[in-house]
C-alpha cells in the first residue's frame, strides 16, 4: 500500500490538512497514512524542529503532505538554527527536493477576488518553477561574524552547473506538455553566478528546440507578473527569486489560500521523493478560528495524487469540486466579497467534498 506522512506543522496547518485528508477520504483512495512532528510542534516536544523520527517517516513514504511551520511563540525565543522554519530546509535536504512547482491559475469565478482587473488575470494558467536546494538559502559560508567591532551578516548566492541544468530540464519538460514557452529569470546583470544560471539554461534550450525560450531580469520579471501576467508559461527561476515571484502570483489568483505546491526531487540512491504543501504560511492570528481557507491544501493533495500517485482522475475531480463550490458561491474570509455566502475551514471542506 502506498504511503503517505502527514506534518499538520503549526498555526493553520493543523486545521487546513484535516480538510485535505476528508476530501481524500471522502475520494475512498486507499493509503497508509502516518503522523509525524514539525517546525514548533517537534520543536515543544523533541527541542528540535525535524527530529529523527520525522525525518525517518519521510524517507519511507511516498509523498508528505504538510500543512504550514512557525509562529510568535517561537520567533526570537530558540537558537536560530532550530527555530521551525529551519526545519523545512532540512526536510528539503535531506529528501533531494530540488524543483518546487507551484501553479498559479485563476478559477473564472475568482477573477474579481484579484485586486487586478479580471481582464488581465482571467484564464491565468502559469507554473513558477522554483530551485529549491541552492542559491542563498543553503550557499556557504553564512553567517554573522564580527569584524572591526561591527557585525556583519553574509550569505552566499552559489549554483552548480548541474543544479541549474537539472531545474532547466525540468523547466522544458513542463513547458513541453504546456504552451512550449519557457521565461528564465535572473539577474545576469549584477551576479556573476547568474551569468552561468543564464548560460546554462541556453545551452538546455538547444534539446528543446520547439520551445521558445527568453530570459527576464527578476526585477522585470516582478513587474509583468503585475502588468502582463498572461504572457508567462513556465517560469524557471533560482530559490531566493522564486520564493518572492511565486508570492507576487499568488496575489493575481485572489488569495495566497488557492495555490499549491509541489516539491520534488531524489534521495542519492535515486528513490524519487515529493512533499505537497499549500505556499501560505501558518497565519498564527486566525489559527483555531475556523477562518483559514483550506483550498491550497487541497489542491495540494490534487497534485499529489496526480504526480506521485499517478491519479489525475482523482485529481481532475478535486478540481471540478473546488470550482463547482466556488460557483455556487461558497467563500472563505481571504477570498469574500460582497454577495456570496461566508464559511469557515471546516464548512468550505464539506463543500468540496460534497461536490465530488
Amino acid at each position: 500500500m502506498q504511503k503517505i506522512l502527514v506534518l499538520r506543522g503549526d498555526g493553520i496547518g493543523p486545521e487546513v490538512v484535516g480538510e485535505a485528508l476528508k476530501i481524500l477520504d471522502k475520494l475512498g483512495a486507499k493509503f497508509e497514512i502516518a503522523e509525524g512532528l514539525i517546525g514548533g510542534a517537534a520543536y515543544d516536544v523533541h527541542k528540535n524542529p525535524l527530529p529523527k523520527e520525522t525525518l525517518d517517516k519521510a524517507m519511507a513514504a511516498d509523498a508528505v503532505l504538510l500543512g504550514a511551520v512557525g509562529g510568535p511563540k517561537w520567533d526570537g525565543k530558540v537558537p536560530f538554527e532550530l527555530r521551525p522554519e529551519a526545519a523545512l530546509l532540512g526536510i528539503r535536504k535531506a529528501l533531494g527536493l530540488y524543483a518546487n512547482v507551484r501553479p498559479a491559475v485563476v478559477f473564472d469565478e475568482l477573477a474579481d477576488a484579484s485586486t487586478l482587473k479580471k481582464g488581465i488575470v482571467s484564464g491565468l494558467d502559469i507554473i513558477i518553477l522554483r530551485e529549491l536546494t541552492g542559491g542563498l538559502y543553503f550557499g556557504e559560508p553564512r553567517g554573522i561574524k564580527e569584524e572591526n567591532g561591527q557585525k556583519i551578516g553574509f550569505n552566499t548566492l552559489v549554483y552548480s552547473e548541474k543544479e541549474i541544468e537539472r531545474i532547466a530540464v525540468d523547466a522544458f519538460e513542463l513547458a513541453m506538455a504546456r504552451n512550449k514557452k519557457v521565461t528564465s529569470v535572473d539577474k545576469a546583470n549584477v551576479l556573476e553566478s547568474m551569468v552561468l544560471w543564464r548560460s546554462v539554461v541556453t545551452r538546455v534550450s538547444e534539446n528543446y528546440p520547439s520551445v521558445a525560450l527568453n530570459h527576464m531580469y527578476v526585477d522585470n520579471a516582478a513587474m509583468q507578473l503585475v502588468k502582463n501576467p498572461k504572457q508567462f508559461d513556465v517560469i524557471v527561476t533560482e530559490n531566493t527569486f522564486g520564493d518572492i515571484l511565486s508570492d507576487c502570483a499568488s496575489e493575481l489568483t485572489g488569495s495566497l489560500g488557492m495555490l499549491p505546491s509541489a516539491s520534488l526531487g531524489r534521495t542519492p540512491d535515486g528513490k524519487k521523493r515529493a512533499l505537497y504543501e499549500p505556499i501560505h504560511g501558518s497565519a498564527p492570528d486566525i489559527a483555531g478560528k475556523n477562518m483559514a481557507n483550506p483550498t491550497a491544501t487541497i489542491l495540494s493533495a490534487a497534485l499529489m495524487l496526480k504526480t506521485t500517485f499517478n491519479r489525475a482522475d482523482l485529481h481532475d475531480k478535486i478540481y471540478a469540486a473546488v470550482k463547482k463550490t466556488l460557483a455556487q458561491g461558497f467563500r472563505t474570509r481571504d477570498i469574500w466579497e460582497e454577495g456570496k455566502t461566508l464559511v469557515g475551514t471546516s464548512e468550505m471542506g464539506d463543500k468540496i467534498a460534497d461536490n465530488l
